[in-house]
């Protein structure tokens, strides 16, 4: 558990178009705190503004925004707090386009439950902000998967259900 004894941070992760943010909009719907992906939200604030660290147009500066803002979100949560992506999945990113993960960062802001959604291609669409293929998206996860074990984590394999079973998966599995 993170510091104090009422607090369980819930990270959800896996393939992109593996039905996260959906799965997580039904984990609120149930009244329960849950933290956006930092990509969607920089990309959100980079269409405002430059969009200079867009990630296809500087992969590396989109990297660096996504592990700053995991690392305020996991300070800022408290209590019972489900995260869509976070600092592994920055750091994931960051390696991609430095080779050098921030292995301290990844001791230092840890996560009590890791979900993983698997690749699931009769989901998978792409959008504005998806612009990836399916097989792109496979290796990503692939690369999240291990990170989050190399980190010492124990991930939970989400089920190919319903949203509502995958929220009833999680939630009978919380501590």
């Amino acid at each position: 558990m993170q510091s104090g004894a009422t607090s369980c941070f819930v990270m959800i992760s896996g393939c992109s178009g593996g039905g996260k943010s959906t799965l997580l909009a039904e984990i609120a719907r149930r009244n329960n705190v849950v933290v956006e992906e930092p990509g969607r939200r920089i990309l959100a604030e980079e269409r405002a503004g430059d969009g200079r660290a867009l990630p296809w147009v500087d992969a590396g500066a989109f990297a660096r925004r996504a592990l700053a803002m995991s690392v305020a979100d996991h300070e800022a949560a408290r209590g019972l707090t489900f995260f869509d992506r976070g600092v592994v999945d920055a750091a994931v990113a960051i390696a991609a386009t430095s080779g050098k993960p921030p292995s301290s960062i990844l001791a230092r802001y840890r996560y009590d439950m890791v979900f993983l959604a698997p690749a699931w291609p009769e989901i998978y669409v792409n959008d504005a902000d998806r612009r990836h293929s399916l097989e792109t998206a496979l290796l990503d996860y692939e690369r999240v998967r291990q990170a989050y074990i190399d980190a010492d984590y124990d991930p939970i394999l989400l089920p190919r259900e319903t949203v509502a079973a995958r929220a009833d998966f999680i939630l009978a599995r919380l501590p």
